[in-house]
């Protein structure tokens, strides 16, 4: 077995480990990065897409945004749609005018990946991760290929389902989930986006969103039955189902190629701690999140960043507690975002008929709403935990 001595090994080539990679370079810490999947797949993910103001000022940081914000499109508000109204809310007005960006998240990989290979970092594709382990000071990353990492940490970004959450003994954390009552048909259609922003349409036959991606693509999610597959929902009944719940007079929606349909359980899971010995998790690897409101790769990136601030405070004092901090001060935030998402599914979504309490649920719903659309304060909350926090809340006082 060939065997390879880094002091970081970071597990998945998505953004947390790349972001991540990128920060420990910049200190000259020595990493190496195995990723599972090709260098294709993992650059032509399609995955989210809006970045909050936290990211982009991470990203503007390290000098890695001159694409995003040259290609990028800016947001600074969104509408919600039901039963037959509509209204518009400038969250970046309720918010000292920050805005929020779409940029896809394999764009913002491939930024990462060209800055850290361009550094001389060291990327291994198609090197699939087998096992952690770790004695001691030291802990070793096994590959499917034979070879191994043999480092003082290890950084696992590679999913729920990866080695690195693998490797934690299941007594040794405690996990929060929840299986959400919505499910989504998610689709990718090759059509210019119908609006200049995101639209949230609560209909009696389930909950629509329309997401911009780029001028040529757009993103749709339609609440579906549990019991329907992708087969069900050829593209015909998908156009028809999306012209009926986002339906808007003189507003016209754009059709185009649907070249990619999957269904989407809404799920939702957080690990604490989230250390374990020598390594330490991140992305999903620690918390799954709803995509409602786009949390999912910002919450990963934010790992990253206060992961690189607790190795950093260690290395300069030798003190264990700045290791424990990591997930002590993540905890919060994750915990903050699963709130706001789950608020907004319950705010958009459509209620089995005859489920229990389904009618007076509904009218929380349009409350909900009406609040949004009338109330400062409510719509401030929302606008603050749409565009996301600053960089390093809440800790931002002893930021590096």
């Amino acid at each position: 077995m060939s065997t390879t001595e880094t002091s970081v090994a970071v597990v998945g080539a998505g953004p947390a480990g790349l972001m991540l990679a990128n920060l420990l370079q910049r200190r000259g810490v020595p990493t190496v990065v195995v990723e599972r999947y090709t260098r294709d797949q993992v650059l032509t993910r399609a995955r989210a897409g809006l970045l909050e103001r936290r990211t982009v000022e991470l990203l503007d940081r390290l000098g890695l945004s001159d694409r995003l914000r040259a290609e990028g499109t800016v947001h600074h508000g969104c509408e919600f749609r039901s039963n037959g109204d509509s209204f518009f809310l400038d969250y970046s007005a309720h918010y000292g005018g920050r805005p929020q960006w779409v940029f896809p998240q394999q764009e913002v990989v491939k930024d990462l990946l060209e800055a850290y290979e361009k550094g001389g970092g060291d990327v291994r594709f198609d090197t699939a991760a087998t096992a952690v382990r770790w004695s001691g000071d030291r802990a070793e990353v096994d590959c499917a290929d034979g070879t191994a990492l043999r480092a003082e940490f290890v950084a696992g970004g590679d999913g729920q389902h990866g080695a690195t959450r693998a490797s934690v003994p299941d007594e040794a954390v405690t996990e929060h989930a929840m299986q959400h009552e919505f499910r989504w048909l998610t689709l990718l259609a090759s059509a210019p986006p119908s609006a200049e922003h995101t639209v949230y349409a609560q209909h009696e036959r389930g909950f629509a969103g329309h997401l911009l991606r780029s001028a040529e693509v757009t993103r749709f999610h339609l609440q579906v039955p549990f019991a329907d597959t992708v087969d069900d929902w050829p593209d015909e009944r998908i156009w028809h189902e999306l012209r009926q719940r986002l339906a808007k007079p003189g507003w016209t929606l754009h059709e185009g190629e649907i070249f990619s349909k999957n269904m989407l359980e809404m799920q939702s899971r957080v690990t604490a701690p989230m250390r374990h010995g020598r390594a330490f998790l991140l992305g999903d690897a620690a918390h799954i999140i709803t995509p409602s409101g786009g949390k999912g790769m910002n919450l990963a990136i934010a790992d990253a960043f206060e992961l690189d601030r607790s190795l950093a405070q260690h290395a300069r004092t030798g003190d264990e507690q700045h290791l424990d901090r990591y997930s002590q001060r993540r905890l919060p935030d994750i915990w903050k975002a699963q709130e706001f998402s789950h608020q907004l599914i319950h705010m958009m979504h459509t209620y089995e008929p005859g489920s229990p309490d389904a009618a007076f649920r509904q009218q929380l719903q349009q409350s909900r709403l009406w609040q949004l659309r009338h109330s400062q304060t409510y719509a401030r909350y929302f606008a603050e935990n749409y565009v996301g926090p600053p960089l390093g809340w809440p800790w931002e006082d002893d930021a590096d």
